[in-house]
Order: C-alpha cells, then sequence, then structure tokens
C-alpha cells in the first residue's frame, strides 16, 4: 500500500504544479487590470510548508513504516476527494480571480457566488481538510498534526491579509462580512 499512497501524494503534487499555472497565468491577467498584491511575506513561508508537506506525508511513512489502516484510510480518502470537490468548486467560481497570490484588483466586487454563498473562506477550509486527511490515508499522524498546526498559524495571518486587501478594495465586508469563515452555520469571533 505504500506504493500506492506515493502515487496519491505525486499525483497531488502534480495537481500543485498544474494550480501554479494556472494561477501565474491568473495573477498575469490580474496585473494588467491593476491589481495590487499584498501578503508576499507570508507567501513564501506558504509554498515552503506546503511543499513541505507532501515531502512529509511520504517520509513518515515510509521512514517511520506507518501502518495502512483501510478502517482510517477509506474515510479519510472520502475527505480527500470531498476537499478536491471544494477547492476545485471555488478555483471555478473565482475563475480568472483564482490565485495562490493575495492579488485583488480595486473595485471589483467579491465574489458571493459557488461556495462563497456559505462561507468565506471555502479554498482553505479545503487545504485544512487536506492537511489532516492526506497524512492520515496511510496513518502519518505526526504530519497530520505538524501541518494543521502550522497550517493554523498561517492561515491566521493570510486570512487576516486578504480580507484587509479585500475590504479596502472589493466591498468585501457588505458583500460576505455576514457569512462564516469556514463552516456553514457557525458563526465564531472574527
Amino acid at each position: 500500500m505504500v506504493s500506492w499512497y506515493l502515487v496519491l501524494l505525486a499525483l497531488l503534487g502534480v495537481e500543485r504544479l498544474v494550480e501554479l499555472a494556472i494561477s501565474r497565468r491568473n495573477a498575469a491577467l490580474a496585473r494588467t487590470r491593476g491589481a495590487i498584491e499584498v501578503g508576499q511575506r507570508h507567501f513564501q513561508v506558504m509554498k515552503l510548508l506546503h511543499t513541505a508537506f507532501l515531502v512529509a506525508c511520504g517520509a513518515e511513512v515510509v521512514l517511520l513504516q506507518r501502518p495502512f489502516l483501510p478502517a482510517l484510510a477509506a474515510p479519510m480518502l472520502v475527505l480527500v476527494v470531498l476537499a478536491q470537490a471544494l477547492r476545485y468548486w471555488a478555483v471555478l467560481t473565482l475563475g480568472p480571480r483564482w490565485n495562490v497570490r493575495v492579488l485583488v484588483v480595486p473595485g471589483d466586487q467579491a465574489i458571493v457566488a459557488g461556495p462563497y454563498r456559505y462561507v468565506r473562506h471555502p479554498n482553505y477550509l479545503a487545504v485544512v481538510i487536506e492537511g489532516f486527511a492526506v497524512p492520515l490515508v496511510h496513518s502519518a499522524w505526526l504530519t497530520a498534526l505538524g501541518f494543521t498546526l502550522a497550517n493554523a498559524a498561517l492561515l491566521r495571518v493570510r486570512i487576516g491579509c486578504e480580507e484587509r486587501a479585500l475590504a479596502a478594495h472589493c466591498d468585501y465586508g457588505s458583500r460576505l462580512g455576514d457569512r462564516p469563515r469556514f463552516i456553514p452555520g457557525w458563526r465564531a469571533a472574527g
């Protein structure tokens, strides 16, 4: 099962490379429309964390000989698939506005369609789900715990940066301010 898990990680790695290509194309388009980029420093940390995540998943399974537990793997694989569906629902909804960078075009209205009807940050919700589900497909619990904690700290910075930029330039507060950040129907501070 280890080899199948490594194939899954490789496929996720290829997916990330495709996403980066889409992001570069969308960034170029946004810049021609006068986009403002913020959060460049934390973006470097995000790149490192997300790259290390896939490597750590594989390394933990191989080096620490983590067992494949079907009773754990099955629900985690379902969550991985659901996270992918949510991610691409968000990507398709944003269309050329989707980016891995925080780029906003002053005057653009914040999107309120697709998954954004329910939550402010569906793409980040997908990343959170992936962060524990992908490692736990093959019992890599140290990676699941470590990435979840590191990603929570990163998302705290990233979401604050993104929301400030959208509020300043895209009427974010009035269009999305009434929605929860991650879980439909759940209101938390912030």
